[in-house]
């Protein structure tokens, strides 16, 4: 499992996209965008996404950070859970993903990574403009196969607790199956009347698996919405739980000229109510 992150990780102020044919795609230019991600208001409903970035390569073949960061900005939400995330040291100031990232939006980033080998990290993170509450994780790994892990957030909506689950699960059925059962159980321990928000890349290719049965019976059956891959977009391996249900306003793939070149997922989007469950009641620290 990798080291606890540092929830009180700043933003600093956004650097200028790198320039060249890669940093130029088609799409919304870097210059119809605002420059960093606006800032959340207290009364306003939480905007979250789940996006499998691909460690920022395109259906191109070229690795472009500068078109995920503007993909982040197009999608409007101030929480975002991704996926793929590749931080090492390179020549370019975007070589390490998820800093160059968190400056360019101006949110604030709390990595889950999964794989740490030196100075180099990758796997899963949590963007947001929220107050972060807390922050742990959970390892996922199963036998032999590539290390995975579960990112839990609280964030403070509204005045009350919602907490966040970001996750990407194994290409394997036993390795899903696996993984799905030490997120049920962490599920399990919170309180019935606790908001939550789990989101991620699945893995699951047709509706009837295992581990998706399984999350619907504890959280409800949230619209199945077709991300992969952008060429031809068949499968709904990204997915968004809300509990309760009532909570989930809206539900949408964020398709865009720009999202379809970045990565070979659509990012998909939610909008949630917060609930009455105020902070003094947290029901785990």
């Amino acid at each position: 499992m990798a080291p606890s992150p540092d929830p009180s990780i700043s933003a600093a102020p956004a650097p200028p996209l790198e320039s060249g044919a890669d940093d130029a795609p088609e799409g919304a230019s870097e210059h119809a965008l605002p420059r960093r991600v606006p800032a959340s208001q207290p009364h306003e409903p939480l905007r979250i996404a789940s996006y499998n970035i691909h460690r920022c390569v395109g259906v191109d073949g070229h690795r472009n950070v500068s078109r995920i960061v503007n993909v982040i900005r197009e999608l409007g939400c101030d929480t975002v859970g991704v996926q793929e995330v590749d931080s090492q040291p390179g020549p370019h100031s975007d070589s390490r993903q998820l800093e160059f990232i968190a400056r360019a939006t101006g949110m604030q980033a709390i990595p889950g990574s999964t794989i740490i080998r030196h100075d180099r990290s990758y796997g899963n993170a949590l963007l947001t403009t929220r107050k972060i509450l807390a922050v742990r994780q959970h390892d996922l790994s199963f036998r032999g196969y590539e290390p995975r892990g579960a990112l839990e957030v609280d964030l403070d909506v509204a005045g009350s607790l919602i907490r966040v689950f970001v996750m990407h699960l194994g290409l394997w059925p036993s390795e899903r199956r696996f993984q799905m059962r030490i997120v049920l159980r962490v599920l399990r321990e919170l309180s019935p009347d606790q908001p939550v928000v789990v989101l991620g890349d699945i893995n699951e290719w047709l509706p009837i698996g295992r581990p998706l049965r399984w999350l619907h019976g504890l959280l409800g059956t949230p619209p199945r919405l077709r991300t992969f891959p952008v060429w031809a977009p068949i499968f709904a391996l990204d997915r968004v739980w809300v509990r309760p249900r009532g909570s989930l306003l809206d539900m949408c793939v964020h398709r865009s000229k720009l999202s379809s070149v970045a990565s070979d997922h659509f990012p998909v989007k939610a909008v949630v109510a917060p609930e009455a469950v105020p902070l003094r009641e947290r029901t785990r620290s």
